[in-house]
């Protein structure tokens, strides 16, 4: 008998090849190669106006490059228009510095909008009224420890409780890649360890892709398989969290070195 063929790699859910986006004649982006692995967390840092959130957008498809290529879940972003743009963003979980919650809309309603993309335009609105899937929205806010806050409305929860919600409307989103742009950075550093353990923990469990843009560089540590650098529109360094040292964030940071304190980070030299 002959033995079965070895399963096909999966392919990358991100690959980014040569690409570059301008805005009139600023390169924001330029030359960038890069590709995530299925199931990967990346982090990705660098100082004020590196690109990191162009990167984001350019991997979401909300800007086109102006050369080279995105594929992002196997489809090619610059062909992408109306409903084939649509189906990439449902399957796109994007989580912000700001939770982007409707003060007007209780949890629950705040939740379920994860499933907006999902449902058809009578269903959605009559969730407005009537919660269409309590079930699914209990289960996610159960996952971040905020079963008690269904019927809660925004402004009656913390900042840390907030963003836990956001994250609990990706998890009913079931994206199959999160990008999260400085989400913790509104945080406290305690607060903020406990954002990206869950989104490690949610990637984890469900096999989602993640990439997050970090500003706290205390958080890499312990949650991602790598770390991708920025400086100047360009990819600057890429390797494993345990083999950043102090000269590579000096090179990196510049003059932003010492104003976030790395030099107080235990890291060798």
């Amino acid at each position: 008998m002959n033995a079965p063929s070895p399963a096909a790699p999966a392919a990358a859910p991100v690959r980014v090849e040569q690409a570059a986006v301008a805005y009139g004649a600023r390169r924001v982006l330029d030359g960038i190669d890069l590709s995530i692995a299925p199931g990967e967390r990346v982090a990705v840092i660098g100082p004020s106006g590196a690109g990191k959130t162009t990167l984001f957008r350019l991997i979401a498809g909300l800007v086109k490059p102006a050369e080279g290529r995105v594929h992002t879940l196997g489809r090619d972003t610059a062909a992408l228009a109306g409903r084939r743009l649509a189906r990439l963003r449902r399957e796109v979980g994007f989580l912000h510095q700001q939770d982007n919650l409707v003060p007007q809309l209780r949890v629950v309603h705040n939740v379920l909008m994860g499933r907006l993309g999902h449902w058809w335009l009578p269903r959605a609105l009559l969730s407005l009224l009537w919660p269409q899937d309590i079930g699914r929205a209990r289960a996610a806010l159960a996952r971040v420890e905020l079963a008690d806050k269904l019927w809660a409305l925004p402004d009656e929860l913390s900042g840390g409780q907030q963003q836990r919600v956001a994250v609990a409307r990706l998890m009913v989103q079931q994206p199959r890649l999160v990008l999260a742009d400085e989400p913790v950075s509104a945080l406290d550093l305690r607060l903020g360890r406990e954002i990206i353990a869950l989104l490690c923990g949610m990637a984890a469990r469900d096999g989602v892709t993640l990439l997050v843009n970090l500003h706290t560089l205390d958080l890499l540590q312990g949650h991602f398989d790598r770390v991708v650098a920025l400086r100047a529109g360009q990819l600057f360094w890429q390797g494993a969290p345990a083999q950043i040292s102090q000269h590579l964030l000096r090179e990196l940071y510049g003059a932003e070195y010492r104003a976030l304190h790395l030099d107080e980070m235990e890291l060798p030299a």
